[in-house]
Parts: C-alpha cells; sequence; structure tokens
C-alpha cells in the first residue's frame, strides 16, 4: 500500500487522511453524492454551489432558496461522516451571501470561493470551525485578498493555486493560458513563499492533476494538497449526465478547446476563457439559439442596481448561455429544450471508462494500478 507516502492536510485543526480535495463542478455535477463518497474515503468532499436552489427543488419536489439549498446539500455531504465542504463562485452575485451563509449555518468544514476574487468572504458571518479558502491564479491574487481580509481580522485558513490546466473558467487572459511562465510550476514557488511567510497556511494546487505519480509529484515540491475536477466528474457518484460522462470518456485530447467570446467566439458570458469539448452541442448551436437569460445565475446589476445585465440576454454570436448549458449537462433540464455544454480540465482525453469514487481514490492513492 502506496498510501502511506501521503501526509495528512490539515486545515483549521482537521486532518484529512488523504491530501486530494475533490474540485467543486457546477452545474450540478459536485453534489452531495460525490461529496459524500470522496470524504467516505479519506478526501475532501466538495459540493458546488451553482444553481443549488433549482437542482434541489427539483430533486424534492418542494421549493428550496439558496440559502436553504445549501444546508440541506452540505448537510447531506457530511450525513456519512468525513470532511464535505462547498465551492461558492464570486461570480455568482446575486446568490453569493446567501450560499456563504447556509454552508456556513450547516458546519461545511471548508468553503472555497473563487471565480472572482472573494475579497468580503470574512466579513458575511463569523466563519467559526469553518475553513475560508479562496482560489488564485497568481501571487498577487492571494497577495490582494490577504490585505483586504487583515480588515477583518482574518487570514485565509488555506489557498488553492488553480493553474491553466483546469477546467471550466480560467483565471487568465487568453494569450496567457499557453505561456510557460503561467504554467503551475512557475506559478506555484511565489505563492508557496508568500503563505509560508504570511501565516504558513497550506498550499493546495489545482489543473492539469491526473494520478498517484502527479500528487506525489506536488507532495515533494512542496504543495500541502492537491485539488481533481474532471477525473470525478467521471465517476458513478457524479451528478453530470450519462451524455457528459460519455462525451468526456469519448473525447479525444484535441477534442478539447478553450475558447474565449473576446477571442474566438462563442464563449462564457462571464468574459474568462472557459475550458470546453469542441463537440458540445450548445457551443456548436450557440448561433441558432434565441438570446435569453431565464435563469439569472451570472446576472450583473444595471445602472439603477437590478439584476438584468447578462450578455447572453441580447445577443448570440459572441456567447452561449452557461447557466441553461450546464443545467442541461446536469440533466436539470430536459435536452430537447436547451443544448448541454460540456466543460472538462486539459486531461479529459486521457480518461477511458466510467469508476466508482472508490477505484478512482484507490488508484490515486497508489492502491491499485492506474491506466
Amino acid at each position: 500500500m502506496i498510501e502511506k507516502d501521503f501526509p495528512f492536510l490539515e486545515i483549521k485543526g482537521k486532518k484529512i487522511k488523504i491530501p486530494l480535495i475533490q474540485g467543486g463542478m457546477g452545474v450540478g455535477v459536485s453534489l452531495y453524492p460525490l461529496a459524500n463518497a470522496v470524504a467516505k474515503e479519506g478526501g475532501l468532499g466538495i459540493v458546488s454551489s451553482a444553481a443549488l436552489d433549482r437542482i434541489v427543488s427539483k430533486r424534492t419536489g418542494k421549493k428550496y432558496n439558496t440559502y436553504e439549498a445549501t444546508y440541506e446539500e452540505i448537510s447531506r455531504a457530511k450525513e456519512n461522516g468525513g470532511f464535505a465542504g462547498i465551492n461558492i463562485m464570486v461570480a455568482l452575485v446575486r446568490d453569493y451571501n446567501d450560499s456563504v451563509k447556509g454552508a456556513l449555518d450547516a458546519n461545511a468544514d471548508v468553503i472555497i470561493s473563487g471565480a472572482g476574487l472573494p475579497l468580503n468572504l470574512p466579513a458575511i458571518q463569523p466563519p467559526k470551525d469553518t475553513a475560508l479558502i479562496p482560489i488564485v491564479s497568481s501571487v498577487r491574487a492571494l497577495e490582494l485578498i490577504c490585505k483586504k481580509w487583515e480588515r477583518f481580522g482574518y487570514k485565509p485558513d488555506a489557498v488553492v493555486l488553480e493553474g491553466p490546466l483546469a477546467g471550466g473558467h480560467l483565471g487568465f487572459k487568453m494569450n496567457e493560458v499557453f505561456q510557460e511562465e503561467f504554467s503551475l510550476e512557475k506559478l506555484f514557488p511565489p505563492v508557496k513563499d508568500f503563505a509560508q511567510k504570511n501565516g504558513d497556511f497550506p498550499v493546495i494546487v489545482a489543473g492539469g492533476i491526473y494520478s498517484h505519480a502527479d500528487i506525489l509529484k506536488w507532495i515533494r515540491k512542496g504543495a500541502n494538497g492537491i485539488q481533481m475536477g474532471t477525473r470525478f466528474l467521471a465517476t458513478h457518484e457524479s451528478d453530470a449526465s450519462p451524455g457528459y460522462k460519455l462525451a468526456v470518456v469519448e473525447c479525444a485530447e484535441s477534442d478539447i478547446v478553450v475558447v474565449d467570446p473576446l477571442i474566438k467566439p462563442p464563449g462564457s458570458p462571464c468574459g474568462l476563457p472557459f475550458r470546453i469539448i469542441k463537440q458540445s452541442p450548445m457551443f456548436l448551436r450557440s448561433s441558432l439559439r434565441k438570446p435569453k437569460c431565464n435563469k439569472g445565475y451570472v446576472l450583473r446589476k444595471d445602472n439603477e442596481g437590478h439584476f438584468s445585465v447578462c450578455p447572453a440576454k441580447k445577443e448570440k454570436e459572441s456567447c452561449f448561455c452557461i447557466c441553461n448549458g450546464l443545467l442541461s449537462s446536469a440533466g436539470c433540464i430536459p435536452l430537447e429544450n436547451e443544448p448541454p455544454i460540456w466543460t472538462v480540465g486539459s486531461n479529459a482525453g486521457r480518461i477511458n471508462k466510467i469508476l466508482s469514487v472508490k477505484e478512482l481514490m484507490d488508484r490515486l492513492k497508489g492502491n491499485i494500478p492506474d491506466d
């Protein structure tokens, strides 16, 4: 058994047996069944907050608001023991505070927050035993967060450093995604150095990590843990739709592209580079779809303070509708009503079958050979 090579990942007094965080994939991929299964196997299971009100309401047949749905999902993720938390995107402005409050009241072990800088996260509600963990893509972003959090008398309990090989939204300009100077290997040393000098909080690396050997490599480089998303998407416990999982199993490396609405439309209305499978139906058919925004998760406020601004609401040439595309990918909208968008990490082309979380974790622990 090679599992003994791994140190504990300790975050705010919590000793996570396997230094592995399952990525919070939204919409509707990382829900309580996946987080619960990862926690049971000794990792840190993560729920995605995106559209939880709609997802939990559909699943239960009862109307839930964002706070109630978050509380419900975290409670269920933790009900069989182990450690579980939530990923809350800053870009989901309308629901952000209610998601944080629901997670804290449900005693989430961690709140991980990215897709923007979570500058006010510690001020929303006293976190008590819940660890607050920002996601950054540079030491500069971490410095800004720490400077702002100092005003609240708080330091990060850990940080996730996400490189440009990750899936979904990327915290880089399009021309930076494939440059070596922005690789995880180049970004890690200054972030680790800053963390050590400012409280010595754990640094978790993410983006392009696939195997047991990759995990060991990063632990030896000085990372305290790793975060991994796409391999957990392709598990039985993941709530991705069967079509989404099949697309991952069947895709090749050449099928995975990074799109930007400013460079290679269509892209995400959030305006960030976005890694997807190029055969994603919504990506291919965006120009055929009538512009609409009837879910509103990525809306911004207009000049009068109303949540009404979204590029996908007005035109279709430069962006696809991220809310509806991802809800369709999780089976939350009938395929005949909305085409799905399939977001993946850079290593999705290496996945050739669907596994149980237990088998995947055994491979990542080094207990059984990996493909």
